[in-house]
């Protein structure tokens, strides 16, 4: 151990949570890129992950994904440029765009739906599936109270 470091026997919950989705994130996108999509980069999942197949306003996804407008304007035209997703009138107010996923949007996010399960799968098979279960709705009810916390403050 160097000077100055502390030794962490039980890691901290943001450690963990960042452990957790940084490992995530590798294994999807480099699966990802081996299935064809090596154009995407991780930064690329705070849009894609929370697009609907009938389309998302901008705002709609900054909100969701906890990311200032401006990042994921950037973020819509890069998978906009690439391919992925299209911005066209909203048919519910003309003055607004919607986001909608192209057939090679669409086909990601499927793709990404699977690889996704299976690491989840291959998780609940390692523990269990009840504990996996368990510990699902106990993370998502963790991150429901610390999302509401963050937005108090």
């Amino acid at each position: 151990m160097r000077r100055g470091e502390r030794k962490r026997a039980d890691p901290d919950l943001g450690i963990l949570a960042a452990r957790l989705l940084f490992g995530i994130q590798r294994e999807l996108f480099a699966t990802l890129a081996a299935q064809g999509y090596g154009d995407l980069r991780a930064q690329h999942g705070a849009v894609l992950a929370h697009l609907d197949e009938d389309g998302t306003r901008a705002t709609d996804l900054a909100h969701r994904s906890g990311q200032h407008k401006q990042v994921v304007g950037k973020l819509l035209d890069e998978l906009e440029a690439l391919g992925y997703v299209e911005r066209r009138p909203d048919p519910s107010d003309r003055r607004a765009k919607l986001v909608v996923p192209t057939e090679r949007g669409l086909a990601q996010m499927r793709d990404s739906d699977a690889i996704i399960a299976a690491i989840e799968s291959r998780h609940a098979e390692a523990v269990g599936r009840d504990a996996y279960a368990d510990f699902k709705r106990l993370y998502r009810t963790i991150a429901t109270a610390q999302s509401a916390e963050s937005r108090d403050t």
